[in-house]
């Protein structure tokens, strides 16, 4: 890992917030790495649920993550999640993986291992990185912090839009009491409620307050 400060945009906030959009789109406008942490907790649920494990069994979950093969590389303007070698992306939205990924991603261990993996990508790349703790844990002393939020009922019809049958509210319960990292903004965050306002208005905004900033495009 590098020892240089890392160039990262944080990007937090609930389930169906919008940040995995927004923080694709800042990116792409910035030329920056977009970097998706949720696929990372996603492909270890994947191989969790692969493997026949109850996601909610922490033991057996540990053993199943510490004995697979993670990999994190760079394509195509961001980050690619491989598990054992294979590409498993396509994957990572099925029912059995948003029902199970809450519980996985609350392990301890399982966060230290892909937060390691997080922090190689922020210290190499300049990135856009989205996620639950971006600006509280992985990279607190990110270059600017964002917490992307939406009302509860907004957040719900957008899991429906997205065909997904999975509780936001439970989302939310069971990522905001872990006890290690829980979903909060970060002190210095800015909080942007996309409830009533388009992907496009949304990073209007994000790209007008990081020019405030100093933070322009890659040459």
């Amino acid at each position: 890992m590098s020892s240089r400060a890392p160039q990262v945009i944080a990007m937090d906030g609930p389930a169906a917030s919008g940040k995995s959009s927004v923080a694709r789109e800042v990116a792409a406008k910035l030329g920056w790495i977009y970097v998706n942490t949720g696929n990372m907790y996603r492909a270890a649920t994947w191989a969790v649920v692969e493997s026949g494990t109850n996601p909610e069994d922490e033991a057996a979950v540990l053993a199943v993550v510490q004995g697979t093969d993670f990999q994190c590389t760079v394509e195509g303007g961001r980050s690619v999640i491989r598990v054992n070698g294979a590409d498993v992306e396509s994957q990572l939205n099925s029912e059995s993986v948003n029902r199970g990924v809450s519980y996985v991603a609350k392990i301890p261990q399982v966060r230290e291992i892909l937060v390691a993996m997080q922090r190689d990508v922020g210290h190499t790349h300049r990135s856009v990185m989205e996620g639950r703790d971006i600006g509280t844990v992985v990279f607190p002393d990110a270059l600017v912090k964002f917490y992307i939020d939406a009302s509860e009922e907004v957040r719900a019809k957008r899991r429906g839009l997205q065909g997904h049958a999975d509780s936001v509210r439970e989302r939310d319960r069971i990522d905001s009491t872990r006890k290690t990292a829980p979903l909060t903004a970060a002190a210095d965050a800015v909080v942007v409620d996309s409830s009533e306002m388009t992907l496009e208005q949304v990073v209007a905004r994000i790209l007008e307050l990081l020019r405030e900033r100093g933070v322009t495009a890659a040459a």
